[in-house]
């Protein structure tokens, strides 16, 4: 005698389900981002721990650039955008995060870098500035190992809206530099491995959505 009721109830549940998704497809398919990053709501986004990457590269033995990545790292962003003086980004990467692909090697740049000593490695920006509609340079100072110099990054502003599937204000980047690895002391392995470190970033952040 339940039977029907039953089924009619599960039958209501699917299509409930069916519903939220096409609903939520529809966001996604209609989605569209503002490339004006005045437009940009200001305040604190938090990188978003699921989309972000940084990739770095140095010369090996002149064959080739070997590419490594870290895979632990949290960055705060105040947003300033009509003022870019008032606007401080801060990063921290997790030293013995660093991924070569090959264990025996992971093991030889965690010395490298004394990850046993500085868990860190830290970016605290000190000057924005913006060189075209989509473009911009970050300077800041790179701590590495408890030595500090200056770096610029060259940023692209990818886009903001509110994310399709959050509701919550978003921005994206890409980023690109380099360094001298041996300004702050980390010259093991030269010439055979190079002394110039090329950055690429890759990073989506998140302002969680005011509650009333």
């Amino acid at each position: 005698m339940t039977v029907f009721p039953r089924a009619i109830q599960l039958t209501a549940s699917m299509g409930l389900a069916l519903l939220l998704a096409s609903c939520a497809a529809a966001r996604v398919a209609t989605h569209d981002v503002s490339l004006d990053p005045v437009d940009v709501p200001a305040g604190t986004y938090s990188m978003d721990a699921d989309h972000w990457s940084l990739l770095f590269d140095v010369g090996h033995f002149g064959y080739s650039r070997f590419v490594m990545r870290f895979d632990k790292a949290t960055a705060t962003l105040d947003l300033r955008p009509g003022d870019l003086a008032k606007t401080r980004l801060e990063a921290t990467v997790e030293t013995a995060s660093v991924d070569t692909n090959v264990s025996e090697l992971d093991a030889m740049v965690k010395t490298l870098l004394k990850a046993d000593r500085h868990p860190d490695i830290r970016f605290v920006s000190t000057r924005m500035s913006r060189t075209g509609e989509t473009n911009g340079t970050v300077t800041g100072d790179l701590t590495i190992a408890d030595e500090t110099h200056p770096v610029t990054l060259d940023v692209t502003f990818n886009g903001a809206s509110p994310n399709p599937l959050t509701g919550e204000d978003t921005i994206g980047f890409s980023a690109t530099g380099s360094f001298r690895r041996s300004l702050w002391g980390l010259s093991d392995w030269r010439p055979a491995v190079g002394d110039e470190v090329r950055i690429r970033i890759q990073a989506e952040f998140r302002k969680p959505k005011e509650t009333s």
